[in-house]
């Protein structure tokens, strides 16, 4: 007779090593932030140095706009420089819950591109993508990457909530 085996799951990696307590909500959070932070980097990077298609503000002087990029690269520094003292301290006390932390990070890339692309360019008018040309074909690739980018982190953090060991929770 032959014994059969069950398929074996693949261990949960999402929970901390034995002796430690994952904190799932806080590595959501404190990856969201350094989400935030990256694409808010990738957007003044890309697209008010290298392509000098915009400023944060373009609603005033060049001057104006120099400045609120500069404001704006400054709190994406400092929002990075946060995360990643946050992160280290999640990874030394050995409290991170990695597969929340991956939904994090996408949500806080997601979240920022569409607030970005909303809020910033559409409700506020701070800026556009770009100038000079018919911006719908960059709003929609701009707001739909950041929804696929956001539904993913959501779909990731779902994932990750119903894998999470059952116990008191954090």
């Amino acid at each position: 007779m032959t014994e059969r085996r069950m398929p074996m799951r693949p261990p949960d990696r999402s929970a901390a090593p034995s002796g430690a307590r994952a904190e799932p909500r806080r590595s959501m959070a404190v990856c969201a932030l350094i989400g935030v932070a990256v694409m808010a980097a990738v957007d003044e990077i890309v697209f008010h140095q290298i392509l000098h298609w915009h400023h944060f503000y373009d609603r005033s002087t060049t001057g104006a706009g120099l400045l609120s990029d500069g404001l704006l690269h400054t709190a994406e520094l400092l929002m990075l420089v946060a995360g990643f003292f946050l992160y280290a301290d999640l990874r030394r006390r050995r409290a991170l819950a990695p597969a929340h932390a991956r939904a994090g990070l996408l949500l806080g890339l997601g979240g920022f591109q569409l607030f970005d692309g909303i809020v910033d360019h559409k409700l506020l008018r701070l800026h556009q993508i770009r100038y000079g040309v018919d911006v719908t074909p960059y709003d929609w690739a701009w707001n739909l990457s950041g929804a696929v980018l956001l539904l993913l982190g959501v779909a990731l953090a779902v994932r990750a909530t119903r894998r999470a060991p059952a116990g008191p929770a954090a």
